[in-house]
């Protein structure tokens, strides 16, 4: 594994020529996504600024594009119409003033009916490497790339820690107020919330003060990427706590949860409606952001970074790492976010590749029950990239996704129908990796498993749990050999092909 220095991590991208021939290298790997948002080099890591504007969709990512390391951040655009087909718009923000002469980091966007708004961290670092976290906030200019203000919005407060970072800035019209939600650490190393609320939203800001959510005083080191949305009647606070270990959550540090409740704006307080619950189940699954301007009150839409902070990958000697989620329709069901794949992504299926549901109906994906067939195969060629629903009886089942010819190995799932818990296991992949985080996870239910919908794409794979009951996303890499898929229990299949719907230009 190349072993970097500081000055290789930091350096400036001064011309597209500096990276033409990583990407050119970097497209023929066998790992590239065929529909998920991926770097174009390098690593890509938070998504950002994922918003609609007029009738475009914008996403941002977190972008270092020397390789697979942590150094100077770029966001890169990336631009869709329908959050299904995307396409490569070039670099956004750049750290070119000195408030982020050391990264652009982390933040979020919101639009009006005149402007599309983009408010970031700058991350500063003077000539002992003393870190400086400044708010920041840009435009999109008239040529579409972002126009920076001359200066910040707001400086760090020093009755925090140097931790004060990714701001997610809102609107509330009942009280005709704008607030920025910060991720922070106090003095005493405790994660929390800052907030700071102005009448307008290039000037103004105060700070209002710190989130109060009672019960999670102590709850994680630092907690980053806070973000605060609407569906129905209820508030939904979503954050990605750090430096703590949580139950069932192997030895990561690093997880996404949410918590649905009540936004007490006059107090700061958010009041939970019960215990916290994990965004997604799986290993790889972080610093999820609600979208802005999503137009439906009982709904919002989500993306999230595939990847770990401090994880490693085996295209890492590729020098490139990471990708987005795919986008995702939360709503709240019985308590709880349901996490579903958007209605569009049907439109990428070319083509029933197998099924063994009689009465299967691919419009509302949908199985009659008592229609899986007691003849279905349990050996099948898995797709590159595709899409599989399994219908379950009930009872308990088990299955491996790229599995050898012989049965063996792959990415084991098994059921337990009396504990209604899943349980992933990818430690029989011929490409372990992250083996001291955990290769083991558990995804408990709280409804019997009646279905899977799963989407496999060429280094990633997404399950979705009973209609979105629950989610788990992996990043895996199967060899040439490991495409098989294996079966044992009574469990209905239908497999698709899908279309590619993400361009890998070249654009810089």
């Amino acid at each position: 594994m190349k072993e970097w220095t500081l000055e290789e991590r930091y350096r400036v991208l001064e011309s597209p020529e500096d990276i033409r021939d990583l990407h050119e290298r970097i497209k023929k790997s066998v790992y590239r996504q065929k529909y998920h948002v991926q770097p174009v080099t390098g690593l890509s890591s938070d998504p950002n600024g994922f918003t609609k504007y007029k009738d475009t969709w914008h996403l941002f990512y977190q972008w270092c594009p020397w390789g697979a390391v942590h150094g100077l951040k770029y966001w890169y655009h990336v631009t869709s119409k329908d959050l299904v087909r995307w396409e490569n718009a070039g670099v956004g923000l750049k750290p070119d003033r000195d408030y982020d002469n050391k990264g652009c980091h982390s933040g979020s966007a919101i639009s009006t009916d005149e402007a599309l708004y983009f408010f970031y961290t700058g991350n500063h670092r003077d000539e002992n490497w003393v870190r400086t976290p400044y708010t920041c906030a840009a435009y999109l200019g008239e040529d579409g790339s972002p126009v920076k203000l001359p200066e910040p919005l707001f400086g760090p407060r020093d009755d925090y820690s140097e931790h004060q970072r990714d701001p997610k800035v809102i609107y509330v019209p009942e009280k005709r107020m704008y607030y920025i939600f910060i991720g922070a650490q106090t003095l005493d190393k405790k994660g929390c919330v800052q907030v700071y609320r102005s009448g307008e939203l290039l000037s103004g800001w105060t700070f209002a003060g710190q989130l109060n959510v009672p019960g999670y005083e102590d709850f994680g080191g630092m907690w980053e990427c806070p973000c605060i949305g609407r569906i129905g009647d209820k508030d939904v606070l979503l954050f990605s706590p750090q430096y703590t270990k949580l139950p069932g959550r192997s030895e990561s540090t690093n997880h996404n949860v949410y918590i649905i409740g009540r936004m007490d704006y006059d107090t700061l307080t958010f009041i939970p409606d019960g215990e916290y619950q994990h965004l997604d189940f799986g290993f790889d699954f972080y610093a999820a952001q609600l979208a802005s301007n999503v137009d439906d009150p009982d709904r919002e839409i989500i993306i999230g970074w595939i990847g770990l902070p401090d994880n490693h990958y085996p295209t890492e000697p590729e020098e490139w790492e990471g990708s987005m989620s795919l986008p995702r329709e939360l709503r709240i069901r019985d308590g709880i976010l349901y996490q579903t794949p958007l209605p569009e992504m049907r439109t990428l299926r070319d083509g029933i590749l197998y099924t063994d549901v009689p009465e299967y109906d691919e419009k509302t994906d949908a199985c009659a029950d008592g229609t899986i067939s007691e003849n279905a195969s349990d050996a099948l060629e898995l797709p590159a990239f595709g899409e599989m629903e399994l219908f379950f009886d009930g009872k308990d089942a088990a299955f491996s996704l790229f599995a050898r010819e012989d049965g063996s190995g792959g990415l084991t799932f098994s059921y337990d129908a009396e504990e209604r818990i899943c349980t992933i296991d990818r430690s029989g992949m011929d490409k372990r990796f992250n083996e001291k985080v955990g290769e083991v996870l558990t995804m408990p239910l709280r409804t019997p498993l009646k279905k899977l919908r799963i989407f496999i794409d060429r280094s990633s794979v997404e399950l979705f749990a009973n209609d979105g009951e629950e989610t788990f996303t992996t990043h895996l890499y199967p060899t040439e050999r490991e495409r098989w898929f294996r079966t044992a229990g009574e469990i209905g299949t239908t497999i698709w092909q899908l279309k590619a719907s993400v361009e890998d230009n070249f654009v810089v």
